[in-house]
């Protein structure tokens, strides 16, 4: 009988240290993800979503370990989200834009509003997601989103007034494409990981962006002019998505985590976005090259040429006077 009981303790006290171990803990064992990322390894904005992903390993203990693969060396721009959907990376960070028409609801505040910056922009950005949570997100968990600073004209040849950019052939993506062909040009549809060569090779005139991809993408080497057209300054909507069977396997704990960590970095990518266009003006002034500031009369002019691009919106999308209606309401609230 004594040798029973001794044998059960044995056992007993073998399985409380393999537990203890982690040797057979399924709680103890790290929960690996992986993180795709189109940016480039030395952009701001793939430092800072490094720098968010080792918040939640810190903030989690180590129980969330994240493999960032930058570049789109795991999944390119234009098939991140569907990535992510599909298990390919467990996250993901691109834009909206390079899959034009998937997110009705979300292309609204890529519209050429006037944005002023990309602190703006990303909080616009950001809650109006959170207020809307349209059917388009519903396939992963948001996490949080951020946008860029205005959209500018970068081109070879000088453009100082609208009539210039006639029948230039300018790269753009997403609702870009449609403020290029409103101010009449022809718009050519590229990612941003192109957008070099094709300028270099003289496949495109210009580029619309904000002023960061003149440094981070160093698109101020193949271009000499950008026109300050902030009249119809545009912003690119990007996304930090999570694949939803792996958010729901989550421990509560660990989601409280990852979600007041991505409410915080809303802001960092903003302030990133704002000094990376500092930068991005720097950079092509260092290189000679002529920033143009239109007047006040030239950008109405620039201004009522997109405006049939957002009643454009607002006529074919459900609902989208009240999305227009509401992004001009969170730009007066976030611009105080």
């Amino acid at each position: 009988m004594k040798k029973n009981i001794f044998l059960v303790f044995l056992i007993v006290a073998a399985g409380v240290a393999f537990t203890s171990t982690g040797a057979f803990s399924a709680e103890a064992a790290p929960i690996k993800l992986t993180y795709s990322i189109f940016f480039p390894p030395t952009h701001g904005q793939t430092q800072a979503a490094m720098e968010w992903a080792k918040e939640i390993e810190k903030r989690t203990g180590g129980r969330v370990q994240i493999t960032v693969f930058p570049g789109g060396t795991l999944t390119k721009a234009p098939q991140c989200y569907s990535g992510v959907v599909e298990g390919i990376s467990d996250l993901g960070f691109s834009l909206f834009a390079y899959t034009r028409g998937r997110f009705p609801v979300m292309a609204a505040v890529d519209l050429p509003m006037g944005y002023s910056n990309g602190m703006v922009a990303s909080r616009v950005a950001d809650e109006f997601a959170l207020t809307y949570n349209p059917k388009e997100l519903q396939d992963v968990k948001v996490l949080y989103l951020h946008a860029h600073g205005p959209g500018l004209l970068h081109t070879k040849k000088p453009v100082r007034k609208l009539e210039d950019l006639k029948g230039m052939k300018i790269r753009a993506t997403g609702l870009s494409a449609k403020v290029v062909e409103a101010l009449g040009a022809v718009p050519v549809a590229m990612d941003q990981g192109g957008t070099y060569e094709a300028l270099q090779k003289g496949v495109v005139e210009g580029t619309f962006g904000p002023m960061e991809v003149l440094k981070g993408w160093k698109q101020a080497e193949v271009i000499k002019y950008t026109t300050e057209c902030y009249g119809v300054g545009y912003t690119t909507t990007f996304f930090v998505v999570m694949n939803l069977d792996k958010w729901n396997a989550l421990p509560d704990d660990v989601k409280k985590v990852f979600e007041e960590v991505s409410e915080k970095y809303v802001d960092v990518h903003g302030k990133i976005w704002d000094s990376t266009d500092i930068e991005g003006r720097k950079y092509t002034q260092s290189l000679g090259n002529e920033i143009i500031s239109i007047s006040d009369e030239e950008n109405a002019k620039w201004r009522k040429a997109v405006e049939p691009v957002i009643d454009d919106y607002i006529k074919n999308t459900p609902d989208g006077k009240m999305y227009v209606d509401k992004i001009k309401e969170l730009m007066k609230k976030h611009s105080k």
